[in-house]
């Protein structure tokens, strides 16, 4: 399997949670800036290897072997980045394209080897679920910064938008993960949040607070 093959089934299963009846090649050239004519023979190309179930109109839904190919790349993505961050020193708005290089290591000893060194983590530096060797996602209980209720101590337990810009803007606001948040006013007009963070006030928008996981 080839890279960009295992890129798309990745890919197709990030949109099928918000689509699970079946992802249109629209939004799939969308997220990976491709043409819908690529992607319509990639999906073909998968379905005719087991993949996928491709229907013109009616979009692509992974098959159970296309889905535990694509966990397994997500588990090496993140298992990546957890080695990356803990044990080499980058920041968490650097690992992503490294990761995105060294998912397709196509060796299970060395992803369980690797899962067990890093003492067999839950979440990846981002806050997002890593599944284990059955390929099975631990639930985690969390609600988006803009849905959470006033006067309340909140945690930082992951982001929506992984970019580096966020996390960037992020680490300017001296937000990470397990920053405590307190939210003290929410204005009416754009829905920006007035928020409490280490003993500071700060103003972010619902563009911003929209991309924050909190408990």
């Amino acid at each position: 399997m080839t890279n960009s093959e295992e890129n798309y089934l990745k890919t197709i299963y990030h949109l099928s949670l918000l689509s699970p009846q079946g992802v249109s090649t629209n939004s799939i050239a969308n997220s990976i800036s491709s043409k819908a004519s690529s992607v319509t023979d990639m999906a073909q190309k998968l379905a005719e290897k087991g993949l996928v179930t491709y229907k013109k109109y009616q979009g692509v839904t992974l098959t159970p072997q296309g889905k535990s190919v694509a966990i397994s790349v997500i588990r090496k993505h993140r298992l990546w980045e957890v080695f990356l961050v803990e044990k080499l020193g980058f920041s968490w708005d650097e690992v992503h394209d490294i990761a995105e290089q060294l998912e397709h290591i196509n060796s299970e000893k060395l992803t369980d080897k690797l899962d067990s060194f890093l003492g067999f983590p839950s979440e990846d530096p981002h806050g997002d679920p890593i599944p284990d060797k059955n390929g099975k996602l631990p639930h985690l209980k969390r609600q988006l910064l803009s849905d959470a209720p006033h006067n309340t101590e909140l945690i930082c337990v992951g982001v929506k938008d992984s970019s580096p810009a966020f996390l960037q803007y992020l680490d300017k606001q001296k937000i990470s993960l397990g920053t405590s948040i307190k939210i003290l006013e929410k204005e009416n007009f754009d829905h920006s949040l007035r928020l409490h963070i280490g003993g500071q006030e700060i103003v972010v928008s619902q563009v911003i607070s929209s991309n924050i996981f909190v408990k």
